[in-house]
C-alpha cells in the first residue's frame, strides 16, 4: 500500500524560503501507526452504557435502597442492579443478586400476574446473558488487569518521574543514558506515562484530503482549526484569542493558562513564527515555560559563567562548562555525591519532566552541519531582535525574583537567545511527533478511512531516554499531549527498554534505515533486526518480493531475477517487473478513485482485475495484493455486502500478518475492522471473535482507554444484549 501522506514525515515549509527548508527538513522521533489501510468501517450502532454512568446507576441503587424506595417497585429496581452488575462482567456479584431477587419473589406472592411474568422473563434474559459472557474467553489476561489500569502507574518511581518501578535509569559509555527493566515486564505493561513539557501544534497538517464528517465545504481546514493549541484536544467550537487570529482553544481556561504562560509573548510574533518554523516556536516557547519553574538558578549560572564569553558561540568551552554544571546542579553538589549525577537529574539523583532534563538533552553542535547551524542562529536572531523590538522582554519579566537574576533587558536577551539555540540544536534528535487517528469521509458513505496525522511537535524529556530499535519492544500512543509507552512484547529483567524513531524493519530496508538514523540521529544502528537483515544480504521481504509466472516461485536476483526453484530456468529482468509494478499501481488508484466517486461496481471490478494481474508476478504477500484485497472489503462495504468484505479483509490479514507480525498493532487495527464488519453483517459468533483477538493485542499496545479498545467493548455488549440471529460461519 501507498504509505500514508503523513508518514512521509517532511517538515518543509514554503519553497520560497531556503531557510525554513533547511530548519524543518528532518524527520521527527515518530511512534507509525501503519498498515495496509487504516480504514474502519462504522456503522449506526446503539451504544452501551459507559462503565461511569453505570457505576453511578448502582450509586443510586443503593441510595434509593436506604431512603425508603417502596417494597412494591424493589424487584425492579433489583433487576436494574442485576443488569448493571452483568454489563460491568462482575458475573458473581450478578448471580447473588438474581438469587436474592427470585427469594424476594417467592416471599410476596401478592404481585400482580402480569408484572409477575415480567419479572420472570427478565431473570431469566439475565441468566442466559451471564451464561454467554462466562463462555466467552477472557478479554485479556488476568495477569495483565492491573498493567493496563492507566489510572496510576503503582507506587512512584524515586528515580525517573511519570516512570513504572519496572524501569531504572542507567549510563553507558556508547549507549550514554537509557532505560532498562528491573524486572520481567509483561505485553501491554505500562512502563511510562508523561506529559509533554512543550507542544506546539503543526498548522499545515490538512487532516481531511477530500470530503470530511465535519466540515465538508471548507477544503481550507487544517489541524489549527480544529485542535486546541494548548491541550491539543480535539474540538470543533475553539475559543479564539483575542488579540490575533490564529491561536484557538478548547476553553476559556485553556486560553487563560495559555496566555498566562507563553502567549502573551508569542501573540505578536505569530507571522514570525510561522515563518521561522516549528522548531524556532518550540524553541522559544521551551524557554518562556522555563520561567514559571525553579529555574533562577540555571539563570543565575548562564550569567555568571557566559559573563566574560561571547555567549552567542555555544561551542564556547566555558559556556558549554556553565551548561554543563547547570544541568547537573553544580560542582558542590557533584561532591556531595561523591560521583557525577546522570546529566539531568538533581541533587536527589532523580530525573523529571522539566527544564532541568530538557536542558540536558545533547544538541550535538558539532556534528550538525555549518549551513544548519548558521540557519539555526539567524533565526534565532531574527526573534530575539523582534522580541527587543517589541519590548516583550520588559512586559514579561514583571517578577522581582526574576529581575534579580537577570539584571539587564540586553542580558536577558543574550541568555534567552544562547537558550533558545541550544534548543534549536537539541530538536533534531529530540523532537517527538505527536500523532492522532483522523476520520474522513463524506456524510452520506457509511465507509469512513482512517488515517494518523502528524499534529504537533513535542518535547518530552523522559521518552527521549529511549534509544532507538528498528523492531522496538515498546509502543507510544498519544492521548492529547500525554505519551503513553507500553510493553510490546515480554521484556526481561536487564533488557533495555527500546523505542522506534521512525524506520522501522516492516516499513523500509536495513540500508535506508541505517542512512536515515545516521543522517538526523548522528549514530550507526547495530539492531538486531539490522545485523539479522545484513546476514540475510540482498533477498527482498516477502511482501515485496516477484514471483515466477511459470511455476509461482519466488524470483531471487539482482538486475536479472532468477526463479528460486532449481527445476525451473525462468528468468526476468527487474527493471521490467518494476514497470509492471507500478501500471499496476496506476490501475489500483484508478480504482480507488471510482470508490471516492460513488461507484463501487465499477471499482470491484477494475480491481478483480488488478488481482489477477497482481496473481501473475508478485508473492501471495505482496503488500500490493493485500492492498487490493482491501480495496475489495471497501467496496463490498460500501454496497452493503458484509460478508463478502469480510472474506476479504480476512486474506489481507495474511498480508499484514507476514509482514507486521502476528501480534502488532497493525494487526490489531485489521482485526478490528473485520470486527465492525462481522457486527455490521450479524455474523454474532465470527464477530465476537473477531472482538475478543482485536482487543486482546490493542490494549497490549494502545491501553485501555483508547477509542478502538472502547468501541470493541461497545460492539460486544451490544451483541450480547441484542436478540441478532447468527448467519453461520464464514466460508
Amino acid at each position: 500500500m501507498m504509505l500514508p501522506s503523513s508518514t512521509e514525515k517532511k517538515e518543509t515549509g514554503s519553497s520560497k524560503k531556503r531557510s525554513t527548508q533547511m530548519l524543518q527538513c528532518c524527520t521527527l522521533r515518530e511512534c507509525l501507526i501503519q498498515g495496509l489501510t487504516l480504514r474502519t468501517f462504522h456503522c449506526a450502532m446503539p451504544i452501551a452504557l459507559q462503565r461511569s454512568s453505570i457505576w453511578a446507576c448502582l450509586k443510586d441503587i443503593v441510595k434509593a435502597g436506604m431512603h425508603g424506595y417502596p417494597e412494591r417497585l424493589r424487584p425492579k429496581m433489583m433487576v436494574r442492579k442485576t443488569e448493571c452488575l452483568v454489563n460491568l462482567g462482575r458475573l458473581q456479584e450478578a448471580r447473588q443478586s438474581i438469587s436474592d431477587l427470585e427469594s424476594s419473589l417467592t416471599a410476596k406472592p401478592s404481585l400482580v400476574l402480569s408484572s409477575y411474568q415480567t419479572l420472570q422473563r427478565n431473570v431469566q434474559h439475565l441468566k442466559i446473558k451471564i451464561q454467554e459472557k462466562e463462555t466467552l474467553p477472557e478479554p485479556f489476561p488476568a495477569a495483565l488487569t492491573n498493567a493496563f489500569e492507566d489510572i496510576a502507574l503503582g507506587e512512584e518511581n524515586k528515580q525517573i518521574s511519570g516512570a513504572s518501578l519496572s524501569v531504572s535509569l542507567c549510563t553507558h559509555p556508547l549507549k550514554g543514558r537509557h532505560l532498562v527493566a528491573t524486572k520481567d515486564i509483561l505485553p501491554g505493561e505500562l512502563l511510562v506515562k508523561e506529559d509533554a513539557f512543550v507542544s506546539v501544534l503543526i498548522p499545515g497538517e490538512m487532516p481531511r484530503p477530500h470530503h470530511c464528517l465535519e466540515n465538508k465545504w471548507d477544503t481550507r481546514v487544517t489541524s489549527g482549526d480544529l485542535y486546541c493549541h494548548r491541550c491539543l484536544k480535539h474540538t470543533l467550537a475553539t475559543v479564539p484569542c483575542g488579540s490575533c487570529s490564529y491561536a484557538k482553544y478548547c476553553s476559556q481556561e485553556c486560553m487563560q493558562q495559555a496566555w498566562d504562560l507563553y502567549h502573551s509573548t508569542e501573540c505578536s510574533l505569530g507571522g514570525l513564527l510561522l515563518t521561522l518554523g516549528v522548531f524556532c516556536h518550540v524553541a522559544l516557547r521551551m524557554t518562556l515555560l522555563a520561567r514559571f519553574e525553579d529555574v533562577d538558578r540555571v539563570v543565575r549560572m548562564l550569567c555568571d559563567k557566559a559573563g566574560s564569553t561571547d555567549t552567542c558561540l555555544p561551542e564556547s568551552k566555558n559556556l558549554v562548562k556553565a551548561f554543563d554544571n547547570t544541568s547537573q546542579g553544580g560542582s558542590e553538589e557533584k561532591s556531595k555525591l561523591g560521583e557525577p549525577p546522570i546529566p539531568g537529574c538533581n541533587v536527589n539523583g532523580k530525573y523529571g519532566s522539566n527544564y532541568n532534563a530538557v536542558f540536558s538533552l545533547l544538541p550535538h553542535t558539532e556534528k550538525h552541519s555549518p549551513e544548519h547551524r548558521f540557519i539555526c542562529a539567524i533565526s534565532v536572531s531574527a526573534l530575539c531582535r523582534q522580541l527587543k523590538a517589541a519590548s516583550v522582554q520588559a512586559q514579561t519579566l514583571k517578577s522581582p525574583k526574576l529581575k534579580a537574576v537577570t539584571p539587564g533587558m540586553c542580558a536577558d536577551l543574550t541568555v534567552w537567545g544562547v537558550a533558545m539555540l541550544r534548543h534549536m540544536l537539541q530538536l533534531q534528535c529530540n523532537a517527538q511527533a505527536i500523532t492522532s487517528i483522523c476520520h474522513t469521509g463524506s456524510k452520506e458513505s457509511i465507509i469512513t478511512n482512517s488515517r494518523q496525522i502528524r499534529l504537533a511537535t513535542g518535547i518530552f524529556p523522559v521518552v527521549s531516554l529511549l534509544n532507538h530499535s528498528c523492531s522496538p519492544n515498546t509502543s507510544v500512543s498519544f492521548t492529547g499531549t500525554v505519551a503513553t509507552i507500553r510493553a510490546a512484547q515480554r521484556i526481561a529483567k536487564g533488557q533495555e527498554i527500546l523505542h522506534c524513531y521512525g524506520p522501522h524493519e516492516s516499513r523500509m530496508g536495513v540500508a535506508e534505515r541505517q542512512q536515515r538514523l545516521s543522517s538526523q540521529y548522528f549514530f550507526d544502528c547495530r539492531c538486531g533486526a539490522c545485523h539479522a537483515e545484513t546476514l540475510r544480504a540482498a533477498a527482498a521481504p516477502r511482501w515485496e518480493a516477484f514471483c515466477c509466472k511459470t511455476c509461482r516461485a519466488l524470483l531471487q536476483g539482482n538486475d536479472v531475477l532468477s526463479c528460486s526453484d532449481e527445476s525451473c530456468t525462468n528468468s526476468v529482468s527487474r527493471d521490467q517487473l518494476v514497470s509492471h509494478l507500478q501500471d499496476l499501481q496506476q490501475q489500483v488508484r484508478m480504482a480507488q478513485k471510482l470508490l471516492r466517486n460513488g461507484k463501487p461496481e465499477q471499482a470491484i471490478q477494475q480491481l478483480l482485475r488488478c488481482r489477477e494481474a497482481a496473481e501473475s508476478f508478485l508473492s501471495a504477500e505482496h503488500t500490493m495484493l493485500g492492498e487490493i484485497e482491501d480495496g475489495l472489503a471497501q467496496a463490498h462495504a460500501t454496497l452493503g455486502n458484509w460478508l463478502k468484505s469480510a472474506a476479504h479483509i480476512q486474506k489481507s490479514l495474511q498480508v499484514v500478518e507476514t509482514r507486521h507480525g502476528p501480534s502488532s498493532v497493525e494487526i490489531g487495527h485489521e482485526l478490528f475492522k473485520l470486527a465492525q464488519v462481522l457486527f455490521n453483517g450479524l455474523a454474532v459468533p465470527e464477530a465476537l471473535s473477531a472482538i475478543w483477538k482485536a482487543e486482546r493485542i490493542l490494549l497490549v499496545h494502545c491501553g485501555p482507554e483508547s477509542e478502538e479498545v472502547r468501541e470493541l467493548r461497545e460492539m460486544r455488549s451490544c451483541l450480547l444484549d441484542s436478540s441478532f440471529v447468527p448467519v453461520g460461519p464464514l466460508v
